[in-house]
């Protein structure tokens, strides 16, 4: 009876995957192979290197952003895993506290933050952080005898690719911590002890024992950063100041901006989730080769 209640349970879920995931993917991939006049076409793709510099551009930041959340979140996650459980518990609300709030809410305080005469431009020219960068551009000027602007503090840093990254930081750095914090806590300490009393020390645990051992974790994580990353539109259109240009960017722009051709965004599309699956596939199976090395 159980037996042939099971596919009717999961026929809700079918029926969704069908509806916004298999639905959606096969409309795509009939606008990326088709004309305004639905001619069926490659030229969509033919025409693609045009956008190199875009897509270049979006896979470099979106690389750093997700080396800089490892940076961060990888001994976050480590300490997180070692301190007590109530503290640990406080500690991961504090990590989820922001994602309460709404994404745009949380890029837009950003906005105010960076801004010419927001908080961080104030304190960085309280301390003199300007007028040291002012210097460096004045004497490089002189020596090299470039134009670099020596008026920094006008520009601020929004509008600059730093600010990008720091606000693709700041949105998906809990999506590494988390997934990292799960593996390690999960470490059974026996392995820790054993290798201990083997004569490992601390430095040979953590690099020989718990880094392999978190991989999957971190895995994980570098996914959960990396995809979002390197689609967003909403972080590089307000923190990018419309300057910096991303696949997001470049996709909403051909379905509802002025360049509107929804048959070469659906080819961008189609090529970006492409390039993803291919990265994933590259991940995971970086990912098995670990584990197996580490069962060895």
């Amino acid at each position: 009876m159980k037996s042939k209640l099971l596919p009717w349970l999961s026929a809700p879920y079918v029926l969704w995957m069908a509806l916004f995931v298999v639905a959606p993917v096969i409309v795509v991939v009939i606008y990326a192979f088709t004309t305004s006049d639905w001619t069926v076409t490659a030229q969509n793709f033919t025409g693609m290197f045009r956008y190199a510099a875009i897509f270049g551009r979006s896979f470099l930041l979106a690389a750093i952003a997700t080396v800089v959340c490892i940076l961060i979140g990888y001994p976050t996650a480590y300490l997180l895993a070692r301190t007590p459980a109530g503290f640990r518990r406080i500690a991961n609300m504090l990590i989820m506290l922001p994602m309460w709030m709404n994404f745009l809410l949380r890029t837009y305080s950003w906005m105010f933050l960076l801004e010419r005469n927001g908080l961080v431009n104030s304190v960085l020219r309280d301390i003199g952080f300007f007028s040291f960068l002012n210097g460096i551009n004045s004497g490089l000027n002189g020596v090299l005898g470039t134009s670099l602007p020596t008026d920094v503090a006008y520009f601020g840093f929004l509008g600059s690719y730093g600010a990008v990254i720091l606000g693709m930081v700041y949105n998906f750095l809990p999506f590494m911590i988390l997934p990292i914090f799960s593996v390690i806590e999960k470490i059974d300490p026996k392995v820790i002890e054993a290798a201990q009393d083997l004569g490992a020390n601390n430095r040979q645990v953590f690099s020989k024992v718990i880094f392999p051992l978190s991989l999957p974790g971190v895995l994980s994580g570098v996914t959960m950063v990396f995809i979002p990353s390197v689609s967003t539109f909403v972080i590089s259109r307000l923190l990018g100041g419309g300057k910096t240009t991303l696949l997001g960017d470049l996709i909403e722009m051909q379905f509802t901006g002025s360049a509107y051709d929804p048959h070469v965004g659906s080819a961008v599309s189609l090529v970006m989730m492409v390039i993803v699956l291919v990265c994933m596939g590259i991940m995971n199976r970086f990912g098995e080769g670990e584990s197996e090395a580490v069962l060895l």
